[in-house]
């Protein structure tokens, strides 16, 4: 049988070269592109770092995908603040100086929370509690000392963070910030970073912004601020979330009333676990598995895809996008709720490589 040469003419050929091409880079994003290339019109893209983050493999990774970084655990009260008269600037020193030497937006993290608080905070010499006088000018040296220290570095601020109770039918957490200061002290901790930094953009942080009765919750605390004139220029929506919740529609709502209140709006933890919500630690039960179906994947994939859609909608008021940690190798979801469940919340799997999500979130 006579075998039959097809010739095409060069300029059809190269169409038909270039469309292949075009097609396969859809599928398979170019290699050279990180994160945020893909976004660099829409909000930077950050990621939670320690000092062991910036180091080898992972520092490589978040060189190529991110353009800004949130030290994890570095600058909270506890670690950078261990004694009254004593701070540990190492970790915390050894970050910003990674994000500066690699040109890096800094989100600073944080200034106030009810944990990882140094219990010589809340103390007099005798042991009891101090006073509302004294706790306020413990926060404000605190605030100006860590502030000033990175000023001009440190673009942003999670100032007080999870200040909301649990409690549907409370509002403010009952912790000993708020047992000794009453709901005080988050205003003066806004004013404290604003007279350290004035050109620092200040948030207010929580999560499970987007259900219902919080976001609710969240807003009347956000409005109080703003009507005093508070210097509060943002919120941060923390975004650990999962494959049953946000919806959309919850997504869209929190955003759009958080907004109104001419504050920006960042997504500043983000994560999806593949468990539902749990606020409780608790040992993890026989035959509970870690196991990451291609079927769980899908569903993964399918909730960043939407996140992502939902969040480009907003750019105009979305100022930011940070995920809480680089990759599945390590999460803080693999210790909490359930401490030796591994979890996979994240866009690269452990070996550091793009998993389907990352291919969802930079397809469109």
């Amino acid at each position: 049988m006579k075998s039959t040469v097809f010739t095409f003419p060069k300029l059809a050929l190269g169409a038909l070269l270039v469309s292949c091409a075009g097609l396969l880079s859809s599928q398979h994003p170019a290699a050279d592109k990180g994160l945020k290339d893909y976004y660099k019109n829409y909000f930077p893209i950050g990621v939670a770092v320690g000092p062991q983050s910036i180091k080898g493999a992972e520092a490589e990774l978040i060189k190529q995908q991110f353009n800004s970084v949130t030290p994890e655990n570095a600058m909270k009260m506890g670690p950078i603040h261990p004694e009254e008269n004593r701070y540990f600037w190492t970790d915390a020193d050894a970050i910003v100086n990674f994000a500066q030497a690699n040109k890096l937006r800094v989100r600073g993290h944080n200034l106030l929370w009810h944990e990882q608080t140094p219990k010589w905070l809340f103390k007099d010499a005798q042991g009891k509690p101090v006073s509302k006088e004294v706790l306020l000018k413990r926060l404000h040296d605190h605030i100006f000392t860590v502030v000033k220290r990175y000023k001009g570095k440190i673009y942003a601020w999670d100032v007080v963070n999870e200040a909301i109770a649990d409690n549907p039918s409370e509002f403010l957490r009952n912790s000993e910030w708020y047992q000794i200061c009453g709901e005080d002290f988050i205003a003066k901790a806004f004013e404290y970073a604003h007279e350290a930094d004035p050109k620092a953009v200040l948030f207010y942080n929580d999560y499970n912004t987007e259900r219902p009765e919080k976001r609710e919750r969240v807003y009347k605390l956000l409005k109080k601020l703003v009507d005093a004139k508070v210097p509060i220029h943002a919120v941060g929506l923390q975004g650990h979330w999962s494959l049953q919740e946000p919806t959309e529609a919850e997504l869209r709502k929190a955003i759009e009333q958080y907004s109104s209140l001419g504050l920006k709006v960042q997504i500043t933890e983000l994560d999806v676990s593949v468990y539902p919500w749990e606020k409780e630690r608790r040992e993890k039960r026989p035959g509970e598995l870690d196991t990451y179906t291609p079927e769980v994947e899908q569903k993964q994939a399918a909730q960043y895809k939407m996140f992502f859609r939902v969040f480009r909608d907003y750019k105009n008021v979305l100022t930011g996008v940070t995920f809480w940690n680089v990759s599945d190798q390590y999460s803080w979801l693999d210790t909490y709720p359930v401490a030796g469940r591994k979890n996979y919340p994240l866009l690269f799997d452990q070996n550091l490589k793009p998993k389907r999500a990352y291919q969802e979130v930079v397809k469109f």
